[in-house]
């Protein structure tokens, strides 16, 4: 893990789970009995401008208008000796509920008291719909919810709910009451995610280690924001609000309300020192996003469409986008393309740049992605690349994307070990040096015949190029023209201006894949 610990909370039970019985992908489990077939009623969204003056009881109202509106969970997940968080390890490290003892050591082979987890959640709907995070709800056997004013740490028992759906792109859960109370609920007010911009004023509200309701009051730090440490599944990005409103364990699932007291985010995640607590890097999921899924998971299943590419985050300047022949709107380069997906059947190559989907204009790799994952499995949808400096139209056939096929398919990053015949490295000055391929290393490594200039024979720890290659990586096409010899490699890295983007082609783990790195 990075020196900046990141204490994302739901992480931590998918790491516990993934050790006993691997990846745990939840958008379509908890299916909905059909005596529950009520249609779930989504708060309208307040697109309004957010405007007006503050004043000494602006956060005091909206604390006293949305605080029954939020709720505290309390889960039990059943565990045994020797699973994952049977030793008073992760699951009762993070999800501890106040004045439960730590680290008991259970007997091999036995059951153990069931373990229990806490955060919170907010109502939207009278019929007794609360959303939360898919982390809080995950695995769990027993919920039950606390409403305004019901104490949770006292023997007051709380109101019995279920699972709906669960997605855990999102981090997303929908639980419904089973048990109803004699008062109406309050529901939610949705604000405008797309609205917010770093210095706004938000609230949390939450239960943070089992103080119900309490309320901490920041400003949004930065809107969009993605880093490795905050996907929810490998190799899938997710933009999130963050924040410097205090947020901590069992505020997972709670609201972050803008000055109108509209919920805009769905508290997730904090970036936390080795304490475990709050350090003023807090993150939510916009509600925008949120609110795309919640017809999905009201039917207990989130559908999202896929074409089989990997794409590059590597941001593409406007310097580069004229040198590689692009539009001034952005491109998204395709790094990967999957073996007989909708894409390669398409036609889609590796180091092609995808500047419009469906007649959109594709800026970055994420306006790919989200533009995908939003079309239903089953359109033909019209995508125009640039090969080689030309544009292409072609057409792809979305199809359903199975995140339990692609976590499996995303994990580890093993490349062959190649022992080339001696001879002298060339340094193309990447941070690479490069050797010919012989033809022992073709047998190898497996590569198409005819093709390849050459092999990477050794990668500088200290340059760019660290961790984009490895030795072994097969040298395939220079910025999309193909190369088949060391010299080939080394003169059309040279003619490439110092700064600019330069797509290398390689041929890794059997399939052909397109690596952007800037030249120093």
């Amino acid at each position: 893990m990075s020196n900046r610990k990141a204490t994302f909370f739901y992480s931590f039970l998918i790491a516990v789970a993934s050790l006993a019985a691997g990846m745990v992908i939840a958008s379509r489990l908890d299916l909905t009995p059909a005596s529950f077939a009520r249609t779930v009623n989504i708060p309208a969204t307040n697109s309004a401008p957010l405007d007006g003056p503050l004043d000494a009881s602006t956060f005091r109202n909206i604390a006293s208008s949305q605080n029954p509106v939020v709720v505290s969970i309390r889960t039990r997940t059943e565990r045994r000796s020797g699973r994952g968080g049977g030793d008073g390890g992760l699951l009762e490290e993070f999800f501890q509920m106040p004045g439960q003892p730590r680290g008991r050591q259970a007997p091999p082979q036995q059951q153990l008291p069931p373990a229990e987890g806490g955060g919170s959640g907010f109502v939207i709907d009278k019929a007794g719909y609360i959303l939360t995070n898919n982390h809080v709800v995950e695995n769990a056997s027993s919920i039950e919810v606390f409403l305004y004013g019901m104490d949770p740490n006292g023997l007051e028992s709380g109101l019995s709910a279920k699972v709906v759906g669960r997605d855990v792109l999102t981090d997303s859960a929908l639980i419904q009451l089973t048990e109803m109370p004699e008062t109406p609920l309050t529901e939610a007010k949705f604000g405008d995610s797309d609205q917010l911009g770093p210095g706004d004023w938000v609230m949390a509200i939450g239960s943070p280690f089992g103080f119900t309701n309490t309320v901490t009051v920041g400003v949004v730090s930065a809107v969009g924001r993605t880093d490795a440490d905050l996907r929810p599944v490998p190799g899938r990005d997710l933009e999130m609000i963050q924040t410097d409103a205090a947020i901590n364990r069992g505020n997972s699932g709670g609201p972050l309300l803008n000055v109108r007291g509209e919920v805009v985010g769905v508290n997730t995640a904090i970036i936390s020192d080795r304490s475990g607590g709050n350090i003023g890097i807090g993150f939510a999921v916009p509600i925008n996003t949120v609110k795309e899924i919640l017809t999905g998971l009201r039917g207990g299943k989130v559908v999202r469409g896929r074409i089989g590419v990997f794409v590059s985050n590597q941001p593409i300047s406007a310097a580069d986008l004229r040198d590689l022949g692009l539009p001034s709107t952005g491109a998204a380069l395709i790094s990967q393309v999957n073996a007989k997906g909708p894409a390669d059947l398409a036609g889609v190559k590796s180091g092609d740049f995808v500047v419009e989907y469906n007649g959109k204009p594709v800026s970055k790799s994420d306006d790919l992605t989200n533009m995908v994952t939003r079309t239903a499995p089953g359109t033909k949808v019209p995508l125009k690349v640039v090969r080689g400096g030309k544009p292409l139209t072609l057409t792809v056939t979305i199809e359903e994307l199975d995140l339990a096929t692609e976590v499996e398919t995303a994990g580890g990053d093993e490349r062959p070990e190649v022992t080339p015949e001696p001879e002298a490295p060339t340094e193309i000055g990447l941070g690479l040096s490069i050797e010919p391929i012989t033809p022992a290393a073709a047998r190898q490594l497996r590569i198409p015949q005819g093709r390849g200039g050459a092999v990477v024979a050794n990668v500088d720890p200290s340059s760019a190029a660290r961790g984009l290659f490895a030795r072994g990586d097969v040298i395939l096409a220079i910025n999309g023209v193909a190369v088949t010899s060391v010299d080939e490699v080394a003169k059309r890295l040279s003619s490439a201006r110092a700064g600019s983007l330069i797509v290398v082609g390689v041929w890794r783990e059997g399939a052909e894949q397109s690596v952007p790195i800037r030249k120093r």
